[in-house]
């Protein structure tokens, strides 16, 4: 029996290690919170609550207190979603030692696992991201793209901490190393040891090959107006016209008239407020962020930095791109834009052998069993997990 554990604890390290090493977007973004998941702690369901930062208004001058309600909001991660992957070994294979077993076996699997996992999360986490830079149809080359998005990240106060990364696809990839020669050769980055597809460091970000980023088409109309529609406080969603085909989810649109905020001053940028779809018809278009007028969580004005005129409009909506037309989705973000929670799968009363490991906030059971008709040895790993865009003002797309 001793020796059966040591051998399911042994895979269950050997994935584990794996897995950290595959885990290109996973292991960039924040994943503080899986302790409260433990299968040795308390047990709090399958939600996890995050609160959201106060935001306050600020007062001028020594007139009257205006004293605000400290209004807390939160966001619900749920930890719900359980992928695995399936080996069998006969009792010849199962002789190997570790590093066979993990060469033929082990890595493959877990390989798979993690891609299909990151590249759910990746795609699921990037529809939720509004703003984007870049123009679309002309994959980047040099760092203008990358600018405009360190800027909108810059301009939604992202924490500048070394802690904001670039996934971007191959293709793109190619594009800017050609475009960037000797940018990436940092002599002290060369020297350090990096997760799966790392190239290097510049523009304020980490950056890494990953085939798994999205790319999104368009639907088969990307312009229209709203119809005749009064824009209110907590408005996601539009009554719009002249769509010939409902905007899919994911699409990023802009209304006329109406300019992103600095979150703090609330004076208007020079740009339009980005949204994205979450779903729609042909007739309303229902999306994030939501639109707030005025107070403490304003994030529209119009040019003058005043408060949008709430009136029946016909104001331009103007997506992003050219319609029916596929575009990549590389994204520039901070890590704490998203998180990433996995959780203890339970060890059953008559699993013998069964492993529950964590590493650097991943936790994987692995679960052995024979089969005695083939002389088989049967092993299945498990990952029970969850996420969420926390804060996608810190994140912005750069289309190629």
């Amino acid at each position: 029996m001793a020796n059966d554990l040591k051998v399911i604890d042994m895979i269950t390290l050997e994935a584990l290690r794996i897995a950290h090493e595959k885990c290109t977007f996973l292991g960039t973004i924040d994943r503080q919170y899986d302790s409260s998941f433990s299968n040795t702690g308390a047990k709090i369901g399958e939600s996890l609550r995050i609160r959201n930062p106060i935001q306050y208004t600020r007062r001028q001058g020594s007139r009257i207190m205006d004293v605000q309600d400290s209004t807390e909001t939160s966001q619900t991660v749920t930890v719900a979603t359980q992928d695995g992957v399936d080996m069998r070994f006969n009792s010849a294979e199962l002789s190997l030692d570790v590093d066979q077993l993990s060469k033929r076996y082990i890595e493959p699997a877990v390989s798979v696992l993690v891609s299909g996992i990151e590249g759910d999360v990746l795609e699921g986490v990037t529809k939720d991201v509004y703003q984007v830079a870049g123009t679309a149809g002309t994959p980047p080359t040099d760092l203008a793209a990358v600018g405009a998005a360190r800027a909108k990240l810059n301009q939604q106060l992202a924490p500048k901490d070394g802690n904001r990364y670039i996934q971007a696809d191959s293709v793109t990839m190619g594009g800017m190393v050609n475009g960037l020669k000797g940018l990436f050769q940092d002599s002290e980055q060369i020297k350090e040891q990096y997760r799966e597809g790392m190239i290097g460091r510049t523009a304020m970000a980490d950056w890494y090959e990953n085939e798994r980023t999205w790319s999104m088409t368009n639907a088969g109309d990307v312009a229209g107006t709203l119809d005749s529609y009064t824009i209110v406080e907590g408005d996601t969603d539009l009554t719009v016209t002249g769509f010939s085909a409902a905007p899919t989810e994911g699409m990023v649109f802009t209304i006329a008239d109406v300019y992103d905020v600095h979150p703090e001053t609330k004076k208007a940028y020079s740009h339009l407020k980005q949204f994205t779809v979450t779903s729609a018809t042909t007739t309303v278009i229902n999306f994030e962020p939501a639109i707030r007028i005025s107070g403490a969580r304003k994030n529209v004005a119009q040019a003058d930095g005043s408060d949008i005129a709430v009136s029946s409009g016909t104001n331009a909506v103007t997506f992003v791109g050219s319609a029916s037309t596929s575009y990549r989705q590389n994204l520039m973000y901070h890590k704490e834009f998203a998180t990433f929670v996995t959780a203890d799968l339970p060890k059953m009363d008559d699993a013998h052998k069964c492993s529950v490991m964590q590493k650097d906030g991943l936790s994987v059971r692995c679960w052995q069993a024979s089969d005695i008709r083939n002389d088989e040895m049967l092993i299945r790993m498990d990952i029970l997990y969850g996420y969420k865009t926390l804060r996608p003002e810190w994140a912005c797309r750069i289309t190629s």
